[in-house]
């Protein structure tokens, strides 16, 4: 979710402020993604790289962070959406931990779509925690770290998308993007909304996936 400085930026505010559009835009994406159906949505919140960024950016975007659990524990509880998070979530300050404790056990029990924050995360990091767990059983293979990524239990990475005119994904679900679908716009995060979430989910069904096989092969299953 990229593009919330500059959008701020470009408006002559505090770079706090694009964060709080962005918030927004989380909403709004949220909304629109449990009205598609989809069974998962994740989003890269706050990297491991991220704590490098001035301290009071820091701390405000720490801070909306608990206003966003607040304000959205009512929601996600009447739409049934479980709320997960990957990444050092250790190393978040104990009043936004508190808040992510509280509300992830209160939907634990929900069966609608699994909202997962990314916080304090970086695939990189994953997989390294992945292949020290995976040391601890049987000989490490590709199995074994898929069952000890922060995201083992969630459903295969479909597409990921990337905002603000990037053409990188920066450290984010490397090791699930493998086969993923890829969707770059220029849209910076506050201005990501409901018809540009409708617009990537769009392109993405005209894509053939085909895993390695042949257009004829896929045509065939």
């Amino acid at each position: 979710m990229d593009g919330n400085g500059r959008w701020a930026e470009a408006r002559g505010l505090p770079r706090v402020e694009g964060h709080r559009a962005g918030s927004e835009a989380v909403r709004s994406v949220t909304r629109q993604a449990r009205k598609l159906g989809l069974e998962a949505l994740t989003l890269y919140a706050f990297s491991a790289q991220n704590w490098a960024r001035p301290d009071e950016e820091v701390a405000a975007l720490m801070q909306l962070l608990a206003e966003y659990l607040d304000s959205e524990r009512g929601e996600i509880m009447e739409n049934r959406i479980r709320l997960n998070t990957i990444g050092e979530v250790g190393r978040l300050p104990g009043f936004v931990r508190e808040r992510l404790d509280s509300v992830k056990r209160e939907s634990a029990g929900n069966g609608g779509m699994i909202l997962t924050l990314a916080l304090s995360y970086g695939g990189r990091e994953e997989i390294v925690h992945a292949a020290r767990a995976a040391q601890a059983g049987p000989p490490v293979d590709a199995a074994a770290i898929e069952a000890s990524l922060w995201t083992a239990g969630l459903p295969e990475l479909d597409l990921l998308v990337r905002t603000s005119g990037e053409q990188r994904i920066s450290n984010f679900l490397l090791w699930q993007a493998a086969y993923a679908e890829l969707h770059f716009t220029e849209v910076l995060w506050p201005d990501f909304r409901e018809l540009e979430l409708l617009s990537a989910v769009a392109e993405f069904q005209t894509r053939q996936r085909r895993f390695g096989l042949t257009a004829a092969q896929v045509g065939q299953r």
